[in-house]
């Protein structure tokens, strides 16, 4: 695993999935934080449009670069908090494999929603980037 995590998943609170430990011959996989899968389903549906829940894991993992591994048993809670908010909508439909999956989509709500986030985790990364750049000069 590389030796750099961004701020939101630092290596001291996260814990590799079963059939990951031990560095095994496959790449050791982050956990995502909570309160993050949020957010990252949000911008998944936003950039990429309607998936099924499997999909949007795949897709958070790719984007990641294989480094976060979003357990299903987490993900579709997630989903589904954000159906009752009105953040997201779901129908039923066909995936790939012609299999009956559930659709998910970015409502206009969640859209607004995830503005606020993005704002919400810019400012937070700015703070925290000026910890990161402080030197104990700067502060005398």
């Amino acid at each position: 695993m590389a030796d750099y995590l961004p701020v939101a998943f630092p290596k001291e609170v996260c814990h590799a999935p079963v059939g990951f430990q031990n560095g095994g011959a496959m790449k050791q996989k982050t956990d995502v934080l909570q309160g993050t899968l949020a957010l990252m389903v949000l911008k998944t549906l936003d950039v990429l449009g309607p998936l099924h829940g499997y999909g949007i894991a795949r897709r958070i993992e790719q984007i990641s670069g294989d480094v976060l591994a979003v357990n299903q048993g987490t993900l579709y809670p997630v989903l589904l908090k954000l159906e009752q908010e009105g953040a997201i909508a779901s129908e039923w439909g066909a995936s790939e494999n012609n299999r009956r999956a559930r659709f998910y989509r970015l409502t206009r709500e969640g859209r607004k929603q995830l503005q606020a986030e993005t704002q919400g985790w810019e400012q937070t990364s700015a703070i925290i980037a000026r910890f990161f750049d402080v030197k104990a000069e700067d502060l005398s």
